[in-house]
């Protein structure tokens, strides 16, 4: 039996991924990505059920690569976590670099999910990420306020609203298409805007 052709599938994803930034999924042609990638609209409906399936397929590795950070910087439970590491958690200028870096490298992909997502099962991307690490991070919060280590009294709808204006001073330089070096010098003013040790009430500081 012959092995399907996928000599052409980079072809395919690099031209859907240009015309989705470009254009937006809700917007974006699949003649038009056929015709950049040299292919026939069978050729396409033969790997891709549609144009949401084929805007999955490009942002797949991206989606991957966000849920493999989240497992393995969680990986640890809270509860074997030292006081110590507990509070460093929440310490922005090394971490909060490292996440711009990561973002960095995957840009294209995060921008469809964070931008061009809507009409596709991402469309809700931001909320839901957010989401994702509010329940995350009030873990966090829990475990130290069990501990004794905060003073403050901060529900999980306040959790997840202070990570919505967090997570959107991130967004916004991938949407403005800031360079690298604008992102990085951007990071600091938000080290400086999100003191995360005093809004949450940490009573000690490990430095």
């Amino acid at each position: 039996m012959a092995k399907p052709d996928r000599s052409i599938d980079p072809r395919i994803l690099e031209s859907a991924k240009k015309e989705f930034l470009e254009c937006g999924y809700e917007t974006a042609s699949l003649k038009t990505i056929c015709e950049n990638a040299e292919i026939t609209t069978g050729a396409l409906y033969k790997r891709y059920r549609g144009k949401e399936d084929l805007f999955c397929a490009v942002v797949a590795d991206t989606v991957t690569a966000l849920n493999t950070v989240i497992e393995e910087k969680c990986a640890i439970p809270v509860e074997k976590l030292s006081d110590q590491e507990l509070v460093s958690a929440w310490e922005m200028n090394e971490s909060m670099l490292w996440w711009f870096q990561f973002l960095y490298e995957c840009r294209e992909g995060f921008l469809l999910l964070i931008k061009c997502a809507d009409g596709t099962r991402y469309a809700n991307f931001q909320h839901d990420w957010v989401e994702t690490m509010t329940g995350k991070s009030y873990e966090y919060f829990l475990e130290a306020k069990k501990r004794g280590l905060t003073s403050a009294n901060i529900s999980r709808d306040e959790m997840h609203i202070l990570l919505s204006a967090f997570w959107t001073t991130i967004y916004e330089p991938f949407i403005h298409g800031y360079t690298r070096k604008q992102i990085e010098d951007h990071c600091n003013l938000i080290c400086d805007l999100f003191n995360w040790p005093r809004v949450l009430g940490f009573l000690l500081s490990y430095n």
